[in-house]
């Protein structure tokens, strides 16, 4: 029966916003406020998804490293070894070493030297041994950093990239590239023996430096870009905003109350 007697309460509010020509716009600002405190809340997940990206990206870089097989394993069981903080031995092969186009810290254009190295029994990992700036690309004006012989290498696992809209394509004729594609760096590597490459790569810590300081390693970014906040805030932000704009329009659309004395005032008038 409540619910029955409000009905035509119900009705009289959506007749008096027509007859103010308030129900279209009222609609479209509730269309809107939900979009808005949608988006909002959207930014608010990608904040918790976010937060909890970076603690797993301390977690694991500062860990104590796997060896290379047990995160092969984690990775054939399909399971995230982004940040793996790994261990691996073997020797360098300095004469297939890749350049791939980068900035340093400083904005300095240069290059990160990836360099194969020839696991015993293992295959093929391609390691980011560093940054060089663009006068040191040359392996010859770095010779002393080119270690031969066994050599014991910590680092952090990364996956490949995706060629963006704007990236150039690589330049393997000139040894430029400016994106991480796995398969042809593979092949850049170990020829026809590009299967036993493994299909992350490890970016090597900054210490122990090599002779000569050249590579310097120790270039993966661990911090992200998180605004998620502020991009909740605004539009939360925006969503206020919006119903403030429609409370000074409806404010504008509704004639003056006249109070007791404006009736008999208007009497005596026509008098």
């Amino acid at each position: 029966m409540a619910g029955a007697a409000g009905v035509p309460a119900l009705l009289d509010v959506f007749k008096s916003l027509k007859e103010r020509g308030l129900l279209w716009p009222g609609l479209a600002v509730l269309a809107g406020m939900g979009m808005l405190i949608a988006l909002g809340t959207w930014q608010m997940q990608r904040l918790a998804w976010k937060q909890g990206l970076i603690a797993a990206i301390h977690e694991r870089a500062h860990a104590a490293p796997m060896a290379l097989a047990d995160v092969e394993a984690r990775a054939a069981r399909g399971e995230d070894v982004e940040y793996t903080r790994v261990a691996v031995s073997g020797r360098f092969d300095h004469a297939k070493e890749i350049h791939l186009y980068a900035l340093d810290e400083a904005g300095t254009p240069g290059f990160h030297v990836i360099t194969p190295l020839v696991v015993t029994g293992d295959g093929v990992v391609l390691v980011n041994r560093g940054f060089v700036p663009n006068d040191l690309k040359d392996p010859a004006r770095r010779a002393a950093g080119q270690v031969s012989g066994d050599v014991s290498i910590t680092g952090l696992t990364r996956h490949p990239d995706q060629q963006g809209m704007f990236i150039p394509e690589n330049d393997r004729a000139r040894n430029v590239w400016y994106w991480r594609d796995i398969e042809a760096m593979a092949a850049a590597a170990a020829g026809p023996s590009s299967g036993r490459v493994h299909r992350f790569y490890v970016d090597a810590e900054a210490e122990p430096a090599p002779p000569g300081g050249w590579p310097r390693g120790g270039v993966t970014r661990l911090t992200l870009p998180n605004r998620h906040l502020e991009y909740a805030l605004t539009w939360y932000g925006l969503a206020v905003a919006l119903i403030a704009v429609f409370v000074a329009f409806a404010i504008s659309r509704t004639p003056p109350r006249k109070g007791p004395g404006a009736a008999g005032s208007e009497a005596r008038t026509r008098d």
